[in-house]
Protein backbone atom coordinates (compact mmCIF):
# COMPACT_ATOMS: atom_id res chain seq x y z
CA UNK A 1 0.00 0.00 0.00
CA UNK A 2 3.12 2.56 0.26
CA UNK A 3 3.47 2.25 -3.35
CA UNK A 4 -0.03 3.74 -3.66
CA UNK A 5 0.72 6.40 -1.06
CA UNK A 6 3.92 7.00 -2.84
CA UNK A 7 2.42 7.55 -6.40
CA UNK A 8 -0.93 9.62 -4.78
CA UNK A 9 1.65 11.93 -3.19
CA UNK A 10 3.77 12.47 -6.43
CA UNK A 11 0.83 12.92 -8.60
CA UNK A 12 -0.24 15.54 -5.90
CA UNK A 13 3.36 17.11 -6.03
CA UNK A 14 3.87 16.96 -9.70
CA UNK A 15 0.39 17.54 -11.29
CA UNK A 16 -2.35 18.51 -9.50
CA UNK A 17 0.04 21.14 -7.35
CA UNK A 18 1.10 23.14 -10.68
CA UNK A 19 -1.92 23.09 -12.43
CA UNK A 20 -3.27 24.45 -9.09
CA UNK A 21 -0.98 27.24 -9.14
CA UNK A 22 -1.36 27.78 -12.46
CA UNK A 23 -5.09 28.18 -12.79
CA UNK A 24 -5.46 30.55 -9.41
CA UNK A 25 -2.84 32.51 -10.79
CA UNK A 26 -4.37 33.16 -13.96
CA UNK A 27 -7.73 33.31 -12.09
CA UNK A 28 -6.44 36.28 -10.42
CA UNK A 29 -4.96 38.11 -13.12
CA UNK A 30 -8.47 38.13 -14.75
CA UNK A 31 -9.71 39.50 -11.04
CA UNK A 32 -6.80 42.27 -11.27
CA UNK A 33 -7.51 43.11 -14.58
CA UNK A 34 -11.05 43.48 -13.97
CA UNK A 35 -10.15 46.02 -11.82
CA UNK A 36 -8.00 47.29 -13.54
CA UNK A 37 -10.93 48.35 -16.53
CA UNK A 38 -13.49 49.06 -14.17
CA UNK A 39 -11.60 51.58 -12.32
CA UNK A 40 -9.64 53.22 -15.39
CA UNK A 41 -12.48 53.45 -17.41
CA UNK A 42 -14.96 54.40 -15.12
CA UNK A 43 -16.33 57.16 -17.81
CA UNK A 44 -16.90 54.56 -20.22
CA UNK A 45 -19.94 52.55 -19.50
CA UNK A 46 -19.25 49.66 -21.95
CA UNK A 47 -15.85 49.14 -20.69
CA UNK A 48 -16.80 49.31 -16.96
CA UNK A 49 -19.28 46.17 -17.86
CA UNK A 50 -16.49 44.49 -18.83
CA UNK A 51 -14.48 45.11 -16.01
CA UNK A 52 -17.26 43.77 -13.87
CA UNK A 53 -17.85 40.62 -16.18
CA UNK A 54 -13.93 40.23 -15.78
CA UNK A 55 -14.04 40.50 -11.72
CA UNK A 56 -16.75 38.56 -11.76
CA UNK A 57 -15.39 35.26 -13.19
CA UNK A 58 -11.97 35.99 -11.88
CA UNK A 59 -13.80 35.77 -8.69
CA UNK A 60 -16.27 32.49 -9.91
CA UNK A 61 -13.03 30.89 -10.68
CA UNK A 62 -11.11 31.39 -7.62
CA UNK A 63 -13.71 29.99 -5.95
CA UNK A 64 -13.57 26.79 -7.98
CA UNK A 65 -10.11 26.57 -7.79
CA UNK A 66 -10.01 27.08 -3.71
CA UNK A 67 -13.11 24.55 -3.58
CA UNK A 68 -10.91 21.62 -5.32
CA UNK A 69 -8.50 21.86 -1.86
CA UNK A 70 -12.08 20.89 -0.26
CA UNK A 71 -13.05 18.05 -2.84
CA UNK A 72 -9.46 16.32 -2.94
CA UNK A 73 -9.37 16.29 0.69
CA UNK A 74 -13.08 14.92 0.83
CA UNK A 75 -12.13 12.36 -1.63
CA UNK A 76 -8.74 11.46 -0.06
CA UNK A 77 -10.61 10.97 3.24
CA UNK A 78 -13.52 9.12 1.70
CA UNK A 79 -11.58 6.43 0.68
CA UNK A 80 -9.42 6.89 3.70
CA UNK A 81 -6.14 7.35 1.81
CA UNK A 82 -4.82 10.67 3.68
CA UNK A 83 -5.21 14.11 3.63
CA UNK A 84 -3.96 16.86 2.09
CA UNK A 85 -1.91 19.79 4.00
CA UNK A 86 -0.43 22.66 3.27
CA UNK A 87 0.27 21.57 -0.07
CA UNK A 88 1.35 18.10 0.60
CA UNK A 89 0.01 14.58 0.97
CA UNK A 90 -0.05 13.14 4.60
CA UNK A 91 -1.08 9.33 4.33
CA UNK A 92 -3.09 7.90 7.03
CA UNK A 93 -1.22 4.78 8.39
Amino acid sequence: MSVFYSFVAKVIEHIINPIVLLLSATAFVVFLWGIFEFVSNAENATKREEGQKAIFWGLIGLVIIFGSYGILNVALGTFNLGSYVGGSFVPTK
